[in-house]
């Protein structure tokens, strides 16, 4: 018998038998993550969603475009959750949520479904996610989410071939270089070299370009800087080390049926309603302008007085203490005093910029502006807040840093650090306090 695989959005997937139907990393937001949407576009059918009830839900990791609350909120709270987390916080939030059952995944140890047999495999990163091996009708599917596999986990996965299908994550997005476009200039892209000698050991029949399916607002410069890797572009480099395979674009909502002879497509989703063609592609610019930090800030709404009352408090005195805590930054350029300007931009563009000296772990807020700043961070103050109430995530927020010294590692930057270095489940813990506050 075949199993049809349908997917959902971004590493989201539908797969069912005859006996059993199980989601992985199901996302039925539009826009996710706060800024994400679907690309192509679609519309879910949250009625119907409401009345699906899986036999159980498989989630990789904790990260907000794969563990998000406003999802599951959607789901019956006696499907049984499994998930992949070494923070056992994670599992009370999920139960806070209403979920009866929920459960940690172990690497290596099958979860059977009916006739769907999920097993965890190890990714590089063990601390953070995993890949799931989904056996089924004598068929062997891979499904990498967005990890990166080492040295070890691709032994295992090599002793466990032949793989029918395989879901790589194909999008090598450029997440820190938009944060500091003077430095990372816009360069032509491929596949890590990496990728294509594993996939080419792992030999599939099929490969799904996966984890992406989304862009950024509309009016958004991301949309050409953030995605250098297109369809076409994944189809030929993989065909080029994977003649023998086939490389299927499987867009939400689409489904295929799947058996020991052939793939074929199949009843697409009734839940999700394709809004535009759907075979658009990501176009990487490498001319694209980089909005400015005023202008990006004017498509956020204003703050509230109480919420500006927040952000003055964060930049006067909580980010102080914040830096005490956290200590000394790990990158040498930050032994010796610095000087640091953040510039928050409202939602008319006027800026207000705070200066800091910064040694080792003492920042002090100066009270007048220097002759020479060393390093400069410039944000929206819309997303500033949403960082510290709302959970928002660094990808999301626009931040823009400038520094002369291009050696620095921009993930040192002293907003960075205070909102970013510590922390769990925040978006979670965001998200669960807004859905209590409505019920």
């Amino acid at each position: 018998m075949p199993v049809t695989i349908s997917r959902i959005l971004h590493a989201g997937y539908e797969f069912k038998t005859d006996k059993a139907q199980i989601f992985f990393d199901p996302i039925f937001e539009n826009p996710f993550s706060r800024n994400c949407y679907a690309f192509p576009e679609i519309q879910f059918d949250l009625e119907k969603i409401k009345n699906l009830k899986p036999d159980a839900v498989f989630i990789s990791h904790h990260h907000d475009d794969h563990c998000s609350f406003e999802s599951l909120n959607l789901l019956n709270r006696d499907i049984p959750i499994y998930m992949y987390c070494v923070h056992d916080e994670m599992f009370t939030l999920i139960r806070e949520l209403g979920f009866k059952n929920v459960y940690p995944l172990e690497l290596d140890k099958s979860v059977m479904v009916a006739d769907l047999e999920v097993i965890p495999r190890r990714a590089l990163d063990r601390d953070v996610d995993c890949l799931f091996q989904i056996k089924s009708q004598g068929l062997n599917v891979l499904n990498v989410v967005d990890s990166w596999i080492d040295e070890e986990t691709m032994h295992l996965l090599i002793q466990n071939k032949p793989w029918d299908l395989i879901c790589w994550p194909f999008q090598t997005m450029r997440e820190v270089e938009v944060l500091s476009p003077h430095r990372y200039k816009a360069t032509p892209q491929t596949l890590p070299s990496e990728w294509l000698a594993q996939l080419k050991e792992l030999n599939p029949k099929t490969v799904i370009p996966s984890s992406c399916q989304f862009q950024m607002e509309s009016w958004s410069w991301y949309n050409e800087a953030f995605f250098p890797i297109s369809y076409t572009q994944f189809s030929d480099e993989v065909t080029a080390v994977l003649p023998e395979a086939q490389i299927q674009r499987l867009n939400p909502g689409k489904s295929i049926l799947l058996n020991n002879e052939s793939l074929t497509e199949s009843s697409p989703l009734t839940w999700i309603t394709p809004v535009c063609d759907q075979d658009i592609d990501y176009k990487y610019n490498l001319n694209v302008v980089p909005q400015k930090t005023e202008d990006i800030a004017k498509h956020f709404p204003a703050l509230t007085l109480t919420e500006q009352k927040r952000v003055e408090e964060f930049c006067k005195s909580e980010i102080l203490a914040k830096h005490q805590e956290l200590g000394p930054s790990a990158d040498p350029y930050f032994v010796k005093p610095r000087i640091w300007e953040l510039s928050l931009f409202n939602n008319q563009g006027l800026k207000k910029a705070y200066f800091y000296r910064l040694e080792e772990d003492n920042l002090q807020l100066l009270t007048q502006a220097p002759a020479q700043v060393d390093w400069f961070t410039e944000v929206s103050e819309r997303k500033l807040f949403a960082a510290l109430e709302l959970g928002e995530s660094l990808t999301s927020m626009y931040l823009r840093i400038t520094c002369e010294n291009e050696d620095v590692d921009i993930i040192e930057d002293p907003l960075i650090r205070s909102l970013f270095s510590e922390g769990f489940a925040s978006y979670q813990k965001a998200q669960l306090l807004k859905l209590k506050s409505k019920n």
